[in-house]
């Protein structure tokens, strides 16, 4: 049986598992979680997570390396911030039209009294831009800052590239460990199925059918949102600017999709995205190597969404009527702020407590949708991830032709 079957087995008993538990026995469900479905699926976070941040180091270096023209690179580096840009921005407008549309928060009654959120203190944009140059690259590997990590990496694999001979000792040296880390992330994959049947059963036996019922509508509508910016946005990219049939690559990455699905995490999940977009969807290791570890550090098309529909909500729910440029406002932060919170704990919260803020609505709000975040998150991790590749596979194939239309006035001479 192939891998990826014996994961979405045991996604799927996984799911029932927690719901039947959820349903018939919650005290066993409460007793057996902290001893079984909880470690099961933290292990597997945990090895998956060991190795992310040498996998960035290592492929970003090769990949930049690989590329070895800074023209390149540089070209490479604004097609993929512009898409990711682009389809953030997609993603939150679809979110707030399906919430306009659809008013989750105008049907039935809400609770607001008791309702206290307190958020974190986010970093601003341009504090983050500040400081993507590590001042300690050691330091940034050390507490996993991808911005800089990636940034190092940058000039590291650059000047490998312009050296050439003198530095070929390190760059077999990188070469080795990278398939080193590819090697272990096979090891590591043949746990996935019992991590994500722990990861599974503790999501929904620990939210069950009670928070979908009380927040049933607003559910449906991010998950309607999600669906619609998956198929259409990335679909019509893909057929539009790389020549590819979205269904096809949509099969094609579907064992990536899996394991964010259990993990809700777009770091963790990197290897194994990565090793699927060079395998399945054959994305040049340089440009996979370069595109998705940027694209899980600030491409969150799903969060957006989130925050979209989250927001719109939030101001149904306390009779607040925003206005379109409040609405405009709101794209603008939340599209500034996927950028701006890259890299920090809890991030889609942070977020959506930033956009909050900046339209003057309680941020409070956030509590009454908590209890079902970690269903949504799963998701909305798909999503992000899906990005991240639709990006790497457009760039590969504009890039090939960009190096065809360069090649094609030679040919004629």
């Amino acid at each position: 049986m192939k891998l990826a079957t014996k994961i979405i087995i045991a996604l799927i008993v996984g799911a029932i598992t927690g719901l039947l538990l959820n349903i018939f026995a919650p005290n066993v469900f409460k007793t057996l979680d902290p001893y079984l479905f909880t470690p099961l699926g933290q292990i597997f976070l945990n090895l998956i997570k060991m190795l992310v941040v040498p996998i960035v180091f290592f492929s970003i270096t090769l990949g930049v390396a690989g590329l070895g023209d800074p023209k390149k690179l540089g070209r490479i580096g604004a097609k993929s911030i512009l898409y990711f840009l682009l389809t953030t921005t997609f993603a939150i407008i679809i979110a707030m039209s399906l919430a306009l549309l659809i008013k989750p928060g105008s049907i039935g009654s809400f609770d607001t009294k008791g309702a206290e959120y307190e958020p974190q203190e986010a970093p601003s944009t341009t504090d983050t831009l500040l400081n993507i140059i590590p001042s300690n690259p050691v330091q940034s590997l050390v507490e996993g800052n991808m911005l800089q990590i990636i940034v190092f990496c940058v000039f590291l694999g650059l000047g490998i590239a312009v050296l050439g001979k003198k530095t070929e000792g390190l760059l077999n040296i990188l070469e080795q460990g990278n398939e080193l880390m590819m090697y272990l992330v096979g090891v590591v994959m043949k746990f996935a199925p019992y991590g994500t049947f722990g990861l599974i059963v503790t999501a929904i036996g620990s939210q069950g059918l009670e928070a979908i019922k009380a927040m049933g509508l607003y559910f449906t509508v991010v998950l309607v949102a999600l669906l619609v910016h998956f198929f259409l946005t990335y679909g019509s990219t893909l057929a539009l600017f790389a020549k590819r049939n979205p269904f096809t690559f949509f099969k094609d990455f579907s064992p990536a999709m899996v394991v964010a699905f259990s993990t809700s995490s777009s770091s963790a999940v990197l290897p194994v995205s990565m090793e699927t977009a060079q395998k399945k969807l054959k994305v040049p290791e340089p440009i996979s190597s370069f595109v998705q570890p940027l694209g899980a550090t600030i491409n969150m098309d799903g969060t957006a969404i989130m925050q979209g529909v989250a927001t719109i909500f939030i101001a149904q729910v306390f009779g607040v009527e925003l206005t379109l440029m409040q609405m405009l406002t709101v794209v603008l932060t939340a599209v500034l702020a996927s950028i701006g919170t890259a890299g920090v704990p809890g991030v889609g919260l942070i977020m959506l407590a930033m956009v909050l803020n900046s339209v003057g609505l309680p941020v409070e709000g956030i509590a009454l949708i908590l209890g079902i975040d970690r269903l949504l998150d799963m998701a909305r991790t798909v999503v992000n991830i899906t990005g991240d590749a639709a990006c790497a596979v457009i760039v590969t194939e504009t890039e090939k032709k960009h190096e065809k239309d360069a090649a094609s006035p030679n040919l004629s001479m």
